[in-house]
């Protein structure tokens, strides 16, 4: 290798290095004392760097406390790549999210130390969820490109694609309420898997087996958060048209 070479690499790692300092510093923070009572120059202290420094690599103070789970819709996507090319697509979908959930090397949420604790923070500041929101995006953007590829299809001409991401994402997005909400970290999987029964039951007007606490709950969960993934969907797509 080259200098030449080497000194951009150099560079890279460190940036990689400054980046994730940050956003350690500002998850702390933010759990620990709570979104409100934590400022971007307080992240940038505690991260040793100044508030230019800061800026350079987040928006907001809200952007760098969830920089930690832009990842997952990654790792979610790579499984979605892999999927055997015969699958169904919401299939497709429902395997690569559960495949993500069982493997110990990509720490799913329910693995992740406090991960649990910062959804729940979400849940309760909108300026959190609207950034939560704006990462789930981005990831189901690149769903929809997968979905598209797989079927052959050109997702700005064919629906199918946005509306297949959209219900699963849907269904993730319902499972993830549940779990915040319920209050046992464990149980993500679980909540995922009914989700996804709940929404394939509906669809095929199918009869299926549930809790009975959860049988009209858990549907009416599916339903409410696939509208709301396709409206956003749909926002998004026309906002960038």
């Amino acid at each position: 290798m080259t200098p030449e070479r080497k000194i951009p690499e150099r560079r890279s790692r460190k940036a990689r290095r400054t980046r994730d300092t940050l956003a350690q510093a500002a998850f702390e923070l933010v759990l620990d004392r709570g979104l409100r009572n934590v400022t971007v120059e307080e992240i940038a202290e505690a991260a040793d760097v100044d508030r230019r420094t800061f800026s350079r690599y987040f928006t907001s103070k809200e952007a760098a406390a969830l920089d930690s789970l832009r990842g997952d819709g990654d790792r979610i996507n790579a499984a979605l790549r892999a999927r055997p090319a015969p699958e169904p697509p919401l299939l497709a979908y429902r395997r690569a999210v559960l495949d993500w959930l069982d493997d110990p090397g990509a720490e799913p949420w329910h693995r992740r130390p406090r991960i649990f604790d910062l959804l729940v923070v979400a849940e309760e500041e909108p300026t959190l969820y609207a950034a939560f929101h704006h990462i789930r995006v981005d990831a189901q953007e690149d769903s929809v490109a997968i979905v598209a590829d797989r079927l052959g299809v050109d997702p700005r001409q064919d629906i199918r694609p946005a509306v297949t991401v959209a219900a699963g994402a849907g269904a993730l997005l319902a499972a993830q309420a549940a779990w915040v909400r319920g209050g046992r970290p464990d149980a993500l999987p679980d909540l995922v898997t009914e989700a996804f029964d709940a929404l394939c039951a509906d669809l095929l007007d199918a009869e299926r087996t549930a809790p009975e606490h959860h049988r009209t709950t858990a549907a009416e969960a599916v339903a409410v958060a696939a509208a709301e993934a396709a409206a956003e969907t749909a926002a998004e797509t026309e906002a960038t048209s």
